[in-house]
């Protein structure tokens, strides 16, 4: 078999083989398929699009090159969640307490992030002591134990994703829905799941800017995902604005803490509850999507949720008193109001600028070798469609310095106060099974 061969077969649209496409798949990961023939073959993948059975193909190529994690010892139907991205997410904090409070197994492999904030390890670290760094098998009973657990990203899952990625980067290739697809759903199908429910998400703030092309992106990873014997489902939701009002890491683990008492964000809220929902459902602990949110409500309202985010974070390592005080959380310097300028209504905060104004104040990582803030970061005071009155705060400023003029501006540039009311967005736009 030559490389030659299948670029040409791509080229002219033809459907690669299964062995095609692991023979590409073994020699880009060993070095012997240089990277100018995985080019070429990215760039024929980017204009003439792949089969479903390519799709499935190539993500099981890519979950093969490296590591996959075994979770046959933990009991129960193990379901995960994945977010295409977004500014101020902060479900995965809520989302693993709550379902875990039903008896659904939450195994969950996180990394840290790159961009507005920090990534889920990096928020949970803002808790005093609290460590990744466990052992697989310590990782396995503890989620037996406990039901969830967070464990740092094995360094060897999905070689190929990692070579391909960076490649793709250089070579303008990244936009390619069926490349997309099978990157993301490689790492989650290595990392061991039963069942996949994906968030994808729409609009200013997300990877997708548009509805159809989300919609296209959720459609292809639930089929991969279906194809490959993972029961996977995907809602489309709203990141026009930021979720929630806290972006920032303590402030997004505040947050999750009054989302799990029952005091969140109506949106934050309501999202936990439909991805949650779904994933109580596939794990087979409730017969309807409805019985499902109904017992997610309960675990809410009677505490059990937060009794498990606390003994989630004690078993690891973790201070879990800060869920009573969050004033052990680290604690920003300067808290600075941001007012409007006008009388009007929000009508417009543009998601993925508001995250670089955070970013700007050190609660992301512009690159990798950045060192993030905990503490700082914003917090939203208005969202689209609320009235405000001059001199009113619109957001406040959590920061470890005191000019926070580039912030200011920043933000003034990117929260739009118009005469007339408009409505707020539509948070849940869609849910896909197949």
């Amino acid at each position: 078999m030559r490389m030659v061969d299948i670029i040409e077969n791509k080229r002219d649209g033809r459907e690669l083989s299964t062995e095609e496409i692991q023979f590409f798949i073994k020699g880009y990961t060993d070095g012997s398929i240089p990277d100018y023939q995985a080019s070429a073959l990215m760039m024929a993948i980017f204009f003439q699009g792949m089969t479903e059975k390519e799709r499935a193909d190539l993500t099981l190529a890519m979950v093969q090159s490296g590591d996959q994690i075994d979770l046959s010892e933990i009991e129960g139907i193990k379901v995960d969640k994945h977010s295409t991205g977004g500014v101020g997410d902060t479900t995965t904090l809520v989302l693993g307490p709550l379902v875990a409070a039903l008896d659904v197994p939450v195994a969950k492999m996180s990394g840290r992030g790159l961009g507005h904030t920090g990534g889920t390890i990096d928020k949970l670290e803002s808790v005093k002591g609290f460590h990744v760094e466990i052992e697989n098998q310590e990782f396995i009973d503890l989620v037996n134990k406990n039901k969830v657990a967070v464990i740092g990203q094995s360094g060897n899952l999905t070689p190929a994703d990692k070579k391909l990625y960076a490649l793709r980067d250089v070579t303008a290739t990244v936009d390619s829905i069926p490349l997309i697809a099978a990157s993301i759903m490689s790492k989650k199908i290595a990392a061991g799941a039963d069942a996949i429910v994906l968030d994808v998400k729409t609009g200013a703030g997300a990877f997708m800017k548009t509805l159809d092309d989300s919609r296209e992106l959720a459609k292809a990873m639930v089929r991969i995902g279906n194809n490959v014997g993972r029961n996977t489902m995907a809602v489309i939701s709203d990141m026009s604005q930021p979720l929630g009002y806290a972006i920032g890491n303590v402030l997004e683990v505040k947050e999750a803490i009054d989302t799990l008492k029952g005091e969140g964000p109506e949106d934050l809220t309501e999202l936990c509850l439909t991805l949650g929902s779904h994933m109580v459902y596939l794990a087979k602990k409730a017969n309807t999507l409805k019985e499902a949110r109904e017992m997610l409500q309960g675990v809410i309202n009677d505490g059990t949720a937060l009794k498990v985010f606390k003994t989630f974070l004690s078993s690891q390592g973790g201070d879990a008193s800060v869920v009573d005080d969050p004033s052990k959380l680290p604690q920003a310097k300067y808290l600075i109001e941001l007012e409007a300028k006008e009388d009007g209504y929000v009508s417009e905060i543009v998601a993925d600028e508001i995250g670089t104004a955070a970013m700007l104040l050190g609660a992301g990582r512009a690159t990798k070798e950045s060192v993030i803030d905990l503490a700082v970061g914003l917090v939203l005071r208005k969202k689209i469609g609320d009235q405000v009155k001059k001199g009113e705060s619109l957001v406040t400023i959590y920061s470890n310095f005191e000019d926070v003029e580039e912030v200011k501006t920043k933000l003034y540039e990117n929260i739009t106060i118009s005469s007339k009311k408009v409505p707020a967005p539509v948070l849940i736009h869609e849910e896909i099974t197949e």
